[in-house]
C-alpha cells in the first residue's frame, strides 16, 4: 500500500504533463501530490519517515523554484539530489557509524550476516548514485517528453531491477529460506 501511495505523485505529475504539455502545471500537481502523500503517511502512522521528508522538501523547494522561475532545470535535479542523498546516507552510515542503515531498517524482517548487510548497503548506495547520474543524462540529453516518460516508467523499472538483483543475491546465498526472527509480533499470533 505504501509503495502505491508513493507512486501517486509521480503518476499525477506524468498524467498532468501529458494531458496539458505544461511542465509547470504538472510540477504544481506533483507538489500537491507529495503534500497529500505526506499527510496520508502522518494520518495513518502518526509519523513521517525521513525518506518521505527528503522527498517532500526536495519537491517543494525544487518544484517551487521551477514554478516561480519558470525553469524546468530545477525540477530535473530533484531525482538526482534525492537519490544522491540516499546514497550518501548509506555510505555515511557504512563509513562513519557502527550501525548499518539497511540492517537498522530491515533487520527485524530478515536476519543476515554482517558481510551481506555491507554488500547490500554498498550495492544500494551504488544503485542510488547511478540512478541520479542516469537522471541527469536523460534530463539534459533528451527531450522533456522523454524525461517525463523516464520519470514515470524508468525510475520504477530501475527500482524493480534493484529488488530483483537483491533477491537473486539473497537467494543464491540461501538467505531467503531462513525462519523469521522471533519478535513480539510473531509470538502474539
Amino acid at each position: 500500500m505504501k509503495q502505491l501511495i508513493e507512486f501517486i505523485p509521480i503518476a499525477l505529475f506524468g498524467g498532468v504533463y501529458f494531458w496539458t504539455r505544461d511542465i509547470f502545471t504538472a510540477t504544481f500537481f506533483l507538489m500537491g501530490g507529495i503534500c497529500l502523500q505526506l499527510a496520508f503517511e502522518y494520518w495513518t502512522t502518526r509519523k513521517v519517515s525521513r525518506q518521505t521528508q527528503i522527498i517532500f522538501w526536495s519537491a517543494i523547494l525544487l518544484g517551487g523554484a521551477t514554478v516561480i522561475f519558470r525553469n524546468e532545470e530545477f525540477l530535473f535535479w530533484k531525482p538526482t539530489i534525492v537519490n544522491w542523498i540516499f546514497s550518501l546516507a548509506l555510505l555515511g552510515f557504512h563509513f562513519f557509524s557502527k550501525e548499518n542503515l539497511l540492517r537498522r531498517m530491515l533487520g527485524s524482517k530478515i536476519q543476515l550476516p554482517e558481510h551481506v548487510w555491507i554488500n547490500l548497503s554498498l550495492g544500494w548506495a551504488m544503485g542510488f548514485f547511478l540512478a541520479g547520474l542516469l537522471n541527469l543524462i536523460v534530463a539534459f540529453q533528451f527531450s522533456l517528453d522523454f524525461w517525463v516518460s523516464y520519470k514515470l516508467f524508468g525510475g520504477l523499472g530501475l527500482t524493480l531491477f534493484y529488488f530483483v538483483v537483491m533477491a537473486v543475491y539473497l537467494a543464491r546465498g540461501g538467505y531467503l529460506n531462513q525462519p523469521k526472527p522471533v519478535t513480539e509480533e510473531t509470538t502474539n499470533r
